[in-house]
């Protein structure tokens, strides 16, 4: 649902942290939490599922929302052009959207299983350790695909990664409560 949600957002860009970034930034930054919570207590599998899942959902978004724009309106309905501005995000920003989306969700499950096999009992390395890269491919993936030759890169590639890292580091103390908690069955793939 993250996903999505940020999908919705990104087109808008806001000032956060004094950063120019996508409205979608919060939403899609805690989805790496989510998958780094399914990598932990459900394993490598349910993860990659749970990447795979949100691709195929951010797709039907995409074409929904297309269908739904390239429809004939009633002829009393006037919004037309602010239901396209609000939702109709231009494919390039879809493409860089489902690019980074997909490459930067896999490196993290992939990263989360290896540095987890490496320091079982380090719960913080392996979330924040992989999450750290992650971001850093989405973000130069979807800044560039999105916005070349449109804004300057650099400045906000390292804006919405400076807010992105910031994100992530906060994120830890929750992995570690809904662990305590036991929010999910005990179905890990080792003892931490």
């Amino acid at each position: 649902a993250l996903v999505v949600i940020a999908n919705v957002l990104a087109s808008k860009i806001v000032m956060f942290a004094g950063q120019a970034v996508p409205a979608a930034v919060i939403a899609y930054s805690s989805s790496f939490l989510l998958t780094d919570m399914l990598s932990e207590f459900y394993g490598e599998r349910e993860a990659r599922t749970a990447v795979w899942t949100g691709f195929l959902a951010s797709i039907a978004l995409a074409l929904s929302v297309a269908i739904a724009i390239s429809w004939e309106s009633a002829p009393f309905w006037s919004d037309q052009a602010a239901f396209e501005s609000v939702l109709g995000n231009t494919p390039r920003i879809v493409l860089a959207s489902l690019a980074a989306y997909l490459a930067s969700q896999h490196h993290d499950v992939k990263s989360y299983a290896w540095w987890k096999r490496r320091f079982p009992r380090h719960l913080w390395l392996r979330n924040n350790a992989s999450t750290v890269v992650s971001q850093a491919i989405d973000t130069v993936l979807f800044i560039s695909i999105a916005f070349y030759g449109l804004f300057p890169l650099i400045p906000m590639i390292l804006g919405q990664y400076a807010v992105k890292l910031v994100i992530a580091l906060l994120d830890t103390p929750f992995i570690y409560t809904v662990k305590r908690l036991r929010v999910f069955d005990k179905k890990r793939d080792s003892p931490q």
